[in-house]
Formats: C-alpha cells, sequence, structure tokens
C-alpha cells in the first residue's frame, strides 16, 4: 500500500484507496491546493443551486428528467436524486407487465423496470454531501415520492439544508394523484398536509392534489381561491393549483402572500386544451415556476405566464371525436402549413411531431419534445396573461 507521502505527491491521487477516510482526504487536498475547487460552490450561477428529488426514467421526459434540463437552461446549478428509476414512463409500463406476465418472469422484470430509492440511502447521499462540504443549495425541489419513510427522510433534509442555509426555498409537488385518485399510500397524504405543507415555501398541487390538502373540495373558482387561502394558512406564502377544471374551463390559480396575515394576490390563468395527454408536464410546470418566480420574486403572476406560455400556444386544435383521425392529421397538417410564421410551443411541437409520423396523439399518452424546445423554454413568448382577482 502507498505511504501517506506517496499518495500526496502521486500524480494521479486515489481516493478510492481510503474509501473510510474519503472526506478527510478531499480536505486535506483542498489544504494542499491539490484538489480543484468545486465551481458551482466557488462560482456560483446568479439564479441558484437547487437540489432535485424526484423519480426518473431512462428513456422519456418525467421527474428529474423534466426538471433538470429546463432549470439548467435558465441558468440554475442543479442536483438530482431520484426517488425512483424506471427504464421508461410507467405509461407505458402496462403492456411490458402484460407482456411478461406471459413469460412468467416477474422477477427479472421487476429489477429491471424499476428501482426505488429508500430513506436509509437517500439519507446517506445527504451526508456523503454534507461530508465533502457540498450540502449549501439555494433550492430544494421535490416530485413523486411514493412511501412515507422517504418522506419523513426528505423532512430531515429541508432542516438540513436550512441548517446551512436558512435561506433555503423549498418548491414542493405534492405528487399524490388525479382526476379522483391516488397512485400514493393513503397515509402519504396525511404526512403532507401535517408535515410537509408547513415547511414549504411554494406548493404545486393540481385540483385533486389541493382538495386532498385541503379537504375542501374544488367545484368553483372561488374553491380554487379558498383552498390556496387555507394552504397559506397552514405555511406556503406561494402556491399554485397547476390545472383546475371548471365547467369544461382549463385554469390555473395562483397565490402569493406576500406577509403572514396580509390577503394574498390571486390570480388566474385560463389554459387552453389540447385534446392529447402528455407526460411530464406537471414535473415541468413545477421546475419552470421554481424557475421563473425566483428571478421575479415579487411577481409570482409573471412568473405563471411565462411557465404556461412556454407550454402553450395562442392557437388550439379543434378535433371533433367522431371524425377520422387520419382526416384530423391531414386538417392539422395543413394548419401547421398555414401558421409556419406562429412560435410553437412545447405542447403543439410535441403533438405536431407524433402526427408528421402518422401516429394519432389521442391514442396513448406522449413524451414531451423538451430538448427540441429549449429555446421556448429560455425565451418564451407570453401569450397567457394572468387576470387578478379583486
Amino acid at each position: 500500500m502507498l505511504s501517506t507521502q506517496q499518495f500526496l505527491i502521486s500524480s494521479r491521487p486515489r481516493l478510492c484507496i481510503f474509501p473510510e477516510n474519503h472526506a478527510f482526504w478531499r480536505r486535506s487536498l483542498r489544504k494542499l491546493g491539490m484538489a480543484p475547487p468545486i465551481l458551482s460552490l466557488a462560482l456560483p450561477s446568479e439564479t441558484g443551486r437547487v437540489l432535485s428529488i424526484q423519480s426518473h426514467t431512462v428513456q422519456g421526459y418525467v421527474g428529474n428528467k423534466s426538471a433538470v434540463f429546463p432549470l439548467q437552461l435558465l441558468g440554475y446549478d442543479v442536483d438530482p436524486i431520484n426517488s425512483v428509476q424506471f427504464s421508461n414512463h410507467t405509461g407505458k409500463l402496462l403492456t411490458l407487465l402484460l407482456k411478461n406476465l406471459r413469460t412468467m418472469r416477474l422477477d427479472i422484470w421487476c429489477d429491471v423496470i424499476c428501482q426505488v430509492l429508500n430513506g436509509q440511502q437517500l439519507w446517506e447521499l445527504i451526508e456523503g454531501l454534507e461530508a465533502n462540504d457540498l450540502l449549501y443549495y439555494t433550492h430544494l425541489l421535490t416530485g413523486y415520492i411514493g412511501s412515507v419513510s422517504f418522506l419523513n427522510t426528505v423532512l430531515k433534509v429541508v432542516e438540513k439544508l436550512r441548517s446551512v442555509n436558512p435561506k433555503v426555498t423549498y418548491v414542493c409537488d405534492p405528487v399524490m394523484g388525479d382526476e379522483g385518485k391516488l397512485y400514493v399510500p393513503p397515509e402519504l397524504v396525511l404526512v403532507y398536509r401535517e408535515k410537509v405543507v408547513p415547511v414549504a415555501s411554494m406548493l404545486t398541487p393540481n385540483q385533486f392534489e389541493a382538495e386532498q390538502l385541503t379537504g375542501l373540495r374544488i367545484v368553483s373558482e372561488s374553491d380554487g381561491r379558498e383552498a390556496c387561502k387555507i394552504l397559506h394558512a397552514a405555511g406556503p406564502p406561494k402556491v399554485v393549483i397547476t390545472s383546475i377544471n371548471i365547467d369544461g374551463n382549463l385554469l390555473l390559480i395562483g397565490s402569493h402572500q406576500k406577509e403572514k396575515g396580509q390577503s394574498s394576490e390571486q390570480f388566474k390563468i385560463l389554459i387552453p386544451k389540447i385534446p392529447a395527454y402528455f407526460t411530464g408536464t406537471g414535473d415541468l410546470v413545477t421546475a419552470l415556476l421554481l424557475g421563473w418566480s425566483n428571478k421575479y420574486p415579487d411577481n409570482l403572476d409573471k412568473a405563471a405566464e411565462l411557465a404556461v406560455s412556454t407550454l402553450q400556444e395562442v392557437y388550439t386544435l379543434d378535433w371533433p371525436l367522431e371524425k377520422n383521425w387520419k382526416v384530423r392529421m391531414i386538417e392539422t397538417m395543413v394548419l401547421v402549413e398555414d401558421q409556419l410564421q406562429a412560435e410553437k410551443a412545447l405542447l403543439q411541437r410535441t403533438v405536431n411531431d407524433y402526427l408528421s409520423t402518422g401516429f394519432d396523439p389521442q391514442t396513448s399518452s406522449l413524451e414531451i419534445r423538451l430538448i427540441q424546445s429549449q429555446d421556448d423554454i429560455r425565451n418564451p413568448q407570453v401569450k397567457f396573461k394572468a387576470e387578478k382577482y379583486n
């Protein structure tokens, strides 16, 4: 084994020789001027450094795959931790499951398809960051979390990050379900309601999740506004209910309580419906809200306008269900050809690209065209204005 002196003067130091003293040697090398600085800490970006804890897919864009790249485009350093990782999005897993059921190779299928990080493993990663003096973050972003133990560990992470930087902004997307159905254990709802909401800086539930967190049935705009007030009283100064279906209309309702005890500034954005289902849009919207609200800290409505306009366009497609999809495709391509001068936002670009391959976008969940839409992410054209409530 190399002596300590040989190790230190080696042109290629091998820290793995002393795994149990990795942190010690790293600090020692820094003091001796041999280890390079961590540039995201030594020369931090003007926007911030984000720790993002959520799901991941090897192929496709959901969770961290939907959040990290857009935040980087907006100028943030982002360190992702994957709470769970799939080979591909769960919208396609049912087909794979049925296929593997026929071959009875569930053990192999489960090992390959899904890997889950537990609370202890999450904490070990945090301890590793702390041991190497890497735990300074300006923002924490969380998305899908599948167990109570993991969520309780996330709460420990919030406390730890704020012990290092008391000004850490915690943006929480309480991913629990949609359209009246939970897809997490029911006991998770109580942990979110009683423990997570009080420590969050911004909360971005959908309509169903807001109902779960407040116990209020949301069937009108006034209900949505009241739900925001209930959540403000519990903790977060910023609340954005990212999608509310009311009388066939899709709305975003946002609320910013700038001082505790004061009335909140509330607004809505009417969102056009596109007749297709996209994966990863909720994760993307929350990331964009983090990115833009940090740049416009006193203008949550402006941040929401930029986030919505990244995904949406002024014109939408009217696809009567009774029409053959190939007829719709031809009509759509003609429409697109006639509007080449119009900017295509992310979701419309996704639909157009699927149509160009001859696929009916209404028949399955769609993977968003994130890489192809990076200009929209960096410089969205604001086409959807927030309407402030009195």
